[in-house]
């Protein structure tokens, strides 16, 4: 969903973000001087090892840095309100019954820049995500996953 080249994210894991990056400015940029200082003060740095990967690491946090900037810069709160009740959408939190197994899963429906499959998010632009999109309260979805076709029943929609 990140048409315009926008990227569409709740206001709280905007929050987080804003927050990890002042950290990581702060007092990350912090420590990664002090690393570097410290393996710069081992000798010669032409057979410095840990200088280098000091050094590395530096470039490492920096470009999550502007990563993160580059995130936020395109960043467009979505309003839950403008979507249609009774469908799955951005922001759905949806349990689901695997029609092969019985088993119940539940997901909340997220931005790629929010997924994070071990608390139960998943994104919109994954293959179950994209299956499970505009979806109502009884539809039986068949998906095609990496793992093979996967069948779900729609049993809550929140």
């Amino acid at each position: 969903m990140a048409d315009g080249n926008f990227v569409y994210l709740t206001r709280e894991r905007i929050v987080e973000i804003e927050k990890e990056l002042k950290e990581m400015k702060t007092n990350g940029r912090k420590e990664m001087a002090e690393k570097i200082a410290e393996a710069r003060a081992h000798g010669d740095l032409s057979e410095n090892a840990e200088y280098d990967a000091a050094k590395e690491e530096q470039g490492l946090f920096e470009l999550k840095i502007s990563k993160m900037e580059d995130v936020l810069s395109r960043a467009r709160v979505i309003d839950p309100s403008q979507f249609e009740n009774g469908k799955v959408h951005i922001l759905s939190k949806v349990k689901i019954k695997n029609l092969k197994n019985n088993k119940i899963f539940n997901y909340l429906l997220v931005s790629p820049e929010e997924a994070d499959f071990q608390a139960g998010k998943i994104s919109i632009t994954s293959p179950v995500g994209k299956g499970l999109l505009n979806t109502q309260l009884g539809d039986k979805v068949k998906i095609n996953a990496p793992a093979g076709i996967l069948e779900y029943e729609i049993i809550e929609i929140n």
